[in-house]
């Protein structure tokens, strides 16, 4: 019996086995993201009150009926020299006449998600930074970002060339105008 060679694993492929191996405890996430294992702890509930009231009104006034899926696992673009980013973001939006979640594995393609939301918690410079330029090359074409540090939100929009070329801020209390396919003017006051 002859041994087949096998090609020499990467440090890519290393970092990607081992990741998926993980096995965090109950209420942590784990992503990988631009070549770097984050493991971030269960929020605090001013962080999910934030999403409720997002989502509540992505529901009741999006001008397109919204699917919304929380801590949906999202495979996008590898960055450079590093393999294939895995994040979680807070919140998924998606058409629900695509019906994008049904089916789909626990890490899916960001294929047809219109928007992603992040509300800053411990690490709030991989929510502005990393992450942003994640989903940027993912092609998601809107992130929507609540800097509970800054109270501010932001809507960056554009994606091209690992960034988002376009983005609107205001600050909490002020309202944020979310252009189609939702068309609505996202009230913050309650954020305060």
């Amino acid at each position: 019996m002859t041994a087949m060679p096998h090609e020499p694993l990467t440090q890519e492929d290393v970092l990607l086995e081992g990741f998926l191996a993980l096995e965090t405890p109950e209420g942590f996430r784990a992503e990988l993201i631009e070549g770097e294992i984050v493991v971030t702890p269960p929020p605090d509930g001013d962080h999910e009150d934030c999403i409720g009231l997002i989502v509540e009104q992505m529901i009741e006034r999006s001008r397109t009926r919204m699917q919304y899926a929380p801590n949906k696992g999202l495979t996008l673009k590898d960055a450079p020299g590093a393999p294939r980013d895995r994040v979680i973001p807070d919140g998924t939006f998606a058409p629900r006449e695509r019906r994008l979640f049904r089916g789909a594995d626990s890490w899916m393609p960001c294929n047809g998600v219109s928007m992603v939301l992040e509300v800053t918690s411990t690490r709030a410079h991989k929510d502005r930074d990393t992450k942003r330029r994640c989903y940027a090359r993912g092609g998601i074409p809107f992130y929507l970002l609540v800097d509970r540090d800054d109270s501010a939100v932001t809507l960056f929009a554009e994606p091209e060339d690992g960034d988002y070329r376009a983005r609107q801020t205001v600050p909490f209390g002020k309202p944020l105008t979310l252009p189609d396919p939702f068309g609505f003017d996202l009230a913050t006051a309650d954020f305060l």
